[in-house]
Formats: C-alpha cells, structure tokens, sequence
C-alpha cells in the first residue's frame, strides 16, 4: 500500500510541476490597417531601430545617434484633413478649403490637443497622440538611409511630395502622389506636421523611444510644406516653432497599438 501511495505522490508532484511550466503565450497578431470612427485611416508602423540624424544636413540633425522604437504603433496613412478636424471641433480653421480632404491647417501645437482630447473621449479611450520627433522620423525613412523615402535624387520629389516645385502656392488633398515604402502618404510635403516634443539638440547617446525635453519654449514639426523647397523636405530636416498658426502648419496622428 505504501508503495502505491508513494507512486501516486511521485505522479502528483510530476504533474503540479508539469503545470507550473511556462507555456510561451502567442503573440497578439496586429492589423496592418485600422479606420476609426471619423475615417481616418492608420498603417501598422514595426518596432525597430534606425539611426536618427544625418551627417551632411543642418546642424541640428547632429550628432547621428541610434534610436530604438520598442513597439510598433499606427501612425496616420494621411495628414489630418479638414473634414475629419470639422467632424471633431465643429469648425475648420484652414485659409484653403474647397475640398474636404485638403490637409487642415493654422492649427498651433495645444489647437491639436484639444483635437486628440476630444477624439480620445469620442472614442472612449486614450490611444491617439502626436507622434514623437523620433516616431516621425523612424516612420518618414521607411526603413532608408537616404535624404528621402525614395532615394537621393531631389528630382523624383514631386512624385512623392506637394513642395515649391509643383504645389502652385497652395495645399493639394491628401493621398494624390505616391506613399513612402511604409504607405504613408505627403510625409515629404503638403503641410508642416506638428510632432509632441519640445524642441531640444541631439545628443550622441543611444536611447530608446525618446520623449524629449520635459519643458521648451519651441515645439518641433517635420515634414516640409507646400511652400519650401526640395532640400527642406529631407527626412532628417527638422524645424521648431513657438505659439502660432500659420497656412503651411498641420499635423498626423498616431494611434497606440493593439
């Protein structure tokens, strides 16, 4: 008898063990593409790491330094268009409307949080926000390492991008010219694009979804408009700006994933 109890323990302790054992849970498989309740489209954006900077632009894309982005996100297919601003404020402050997926403009910086506030409690949630400088610049590259998504050769910008060369002094609609390898759409031009951080220099440290600068007087966009030139609209190219609005100022939103 003792025996058979003994060999019951034994399997006993066999199987409590057996079930303590880390069963690898399955990754949660994201959609490529979101749409949310207003329309605006988002593109599944992968965690990596890239370098951000360049060694030949502005003094301010130095020094180059290694950013990693620890998790993938969405970020907007397309510039926030007037329609979409107008379904959630009730207004439309752009100077060029006549089309409602013309990229909304003369929105400053705290205009567009208001915006994420109100879209957030429509939804009920809190996972959009501006994209960070680094989010930005990790999603306009693609993946390159070249002054544009689509290589070194300013020429072909106005395949990709509304600038001086062929915007005619004005805003176009969104998603016209082609989308960078990542299927983002006027990343290159249209409007400037507000992102969430002061602005501050790089520093030569490697660092993991940087956040910037706790306090600022200047906030950053990226991008290029409508009414810069080729050169301006380089993917390391930055700017910042303090409290204003202007005709040559928007913004993309991203969306937290899952």
């Amino acid at each position: 008898m003792d025996s058979h109890r003994r060999v019951a323990a034994t399997v006993l302790i066999v199987f409590l063990l057996l079930t303590q054992l880390t069963v690898p849970q399955a990754q949660t498989v994201l959609d490529k593409t979101l749409v949310n309740t207003i329309g605006m489209e988002f593109v599944l954006i992968p965690a990596g790491t890239f370098q951000m900077g360049s060694t030949t632009g502005d003094s301010d894309e130095r020094p180059v330094h290694q950013v990693t982005i620890s998790q993938p996100f969405y970020l907007g297919k397309y510039e926030v268009t007037q329609a979409q601003w107008q379904a959630v404020m009730g207004q439309n402050p752009s100077l060029f409307q006549g089309a409602p997926n013309l990229p909304v403009e003369q929105v400053w910086w705290d205009d567009v949080q208001e915006f994420i506030r109100k879209l957030n409690a429509k939804e009920g949630h809190t996972k959009y926000r501006l994209p960070t400088e680094a989010e930005w610049e990790y999603a306009a590259r693609a993946g390159t390492t070249t002054a544009y998504s689509f290589g070194d050769d300013a020429t072909r910008l106005g395949e990709y991008a509304w600038y001086k060369g062929n915007a005619g002094e004005r805003t176009h609609p969104v998603g016209k010219l082609q989308a960078n390898p990542w299927g983002l759409y006027d990343i290159h031009g249209n409007v400037w694009e507000w992102v969430q951080d002061w602005y501050q220099r790089y520093q030569p440290e490697a660092v993991t979804d940087p956040r910037g600068a706790d306090i600022g007087t200047h906030r950053s966009r990226r991008g290029c408009a409508w009414n810069n030139a080729a050169d301006v609209c380089r993917s390391t190219n930055r700017y910042s700006s303090p409290g204003y609005r202007d005709d040559f100022l928007g913004f993309r939103l991203l969306r937290t994933a899952p």
